[in-house]
């Protein structure tokens, strides 16, 4: 009686570990991939109509404001009416209700502890390098958010960020347009003008930023700081942003479409630096082992600029009619 016992072949088996092992791995692969596609999904979904939506809803803020702008002439002068350190008051509002509720989602209260970490320091090192040393040479929050970067370490850059543009903007504008350009205009930059504007549109809603977040999450809870508060308040940012942008192109609405050489003069060099400062960042951090998180975040904060600066800057030194507050 011969024995059904079958002596295994070793190479047999190695192969069918192989092949499980590889299989294994596909699966894990798999399943990390749709684990990320889900997440970026949710992302957007969890972004508000508003949101979800933004480029749409800025082409029709520009385009109604150029309309109002052609077609309502008594729309500029109104706008210029009244003054508020230099700049128009509508522009003015516009740009102290975008800045508000950015801020107010920065976690101050916890800036001490992530200053702490070792790995902190590192990320806020390369990113003043980036926008303060190579970028002047050369709505971050939600885009950082959209594309899965990391939001704590954006809110702690934007806020170092913020800091820094009180104490450096002015010097720098001074810098380049008086001393490096060599301008031969008549009109050059004063540094209390410039300063008194950073001081103002990003001083004030700082302020108003930290003082609303320690004094709501005291008196009444952090819970419903962060779940109501920052829900209503967040927002209101998007709506400054839209407001602002109708009330430039309704004041500047004549000069883009009779001067639209001059405009696509100034947005394609702008364009080009927008995408060469993102990719030129991310694959720094990607070769730098930043991971995506990180490296997404430094990108989309690389890219930001400080428009909304810019504006009131030259609003207040150049006027509102002048090529500079076009090409703001």
């Amino acid at each position: 009686m011969k024995s059904s016992f079958h002596p295994s072949n070793p190479a047999h088996d190695d192969a069918e570990v192989t092949q499980f092992q590889t299989v294994a791995k596909d699966a894990e692969k798999q399943e990390v991939a749709d684990e990320t596609n889900k997440d970026n999904a949710s992302a957007f979904k969890r972004l508000g109509l508003l949101d979800r939506f933004l480029a749409l809803w800025i082409i029709l803020s520009m385009a109604l404001g150029i309309i109002l702008g052609n077609f309502v002439p008594e729309t500029g002068p109104a706008l210029e009416r009244g003054k508020f350190v230099g700049v128009s008051i509508p522009i003015a509002i516009g740009l102290l209700v975008m800045m508000y509720p950015i801020l107010c989602a920065v976690k101050f209260e916890t800036l001490h502890r992530a200053f702490a970490t070792k790995e902190l320091w590192k990320q806020v090192l390369f990113s003043i390098i980036v926008n303060w040393i190579l970028a002047p040479f050369l709505m971050v929050l939600i885009w950082t958010g959209l594309a899965g970067g990391d939001n704590q370490y954006c809110a702690i850059l934007v806020a170092i960020n913020s800091l820094l543009q009180m104490v450096l903007y002015a010097p720098l504008a001074v810098l380049f347009i008086n001393i490096i350009s060599h301008s031969n205009s008549e009109i050059t930059v004063s540094y209390s003008t410039v300063a008194t504007s950073v001081a103002v549109f990003l001083g004030i809603p700082l302020g108003a930023a930290v003082l609303t977040r320690f004094t709501l999450r005291r008196l009444i809870s952090a819970a419903w700081y962060d779940e109501k508060f920052l829900k209503y308040a967040g927002p209101w940012s998007l709506v400054g942003l839209l407001y602002t942008i109708i009330v430039l192109f309704a004041s500047q609405g004549s000069r883009v479409v009779h001067q639209i050489v001059s405009v696509v003069r100034v947005a394609a060099p702008l364009v080009v630096y927008f995408f060469v400062i993102f990719a030129l960042t991310l694959w720094v951090t990607h070769r730098l082992g930043f991971g995506y998180g990180l490296s997404a975040t430094q990108s989309f904060t690389a890219a930001s600029n400080n428009f909304e600066l810019a504006i009131a800057v030259a609003v207040a030194t150049y006027g509102a009619e002048s090529d500079q507050a076009l090409a703001s």
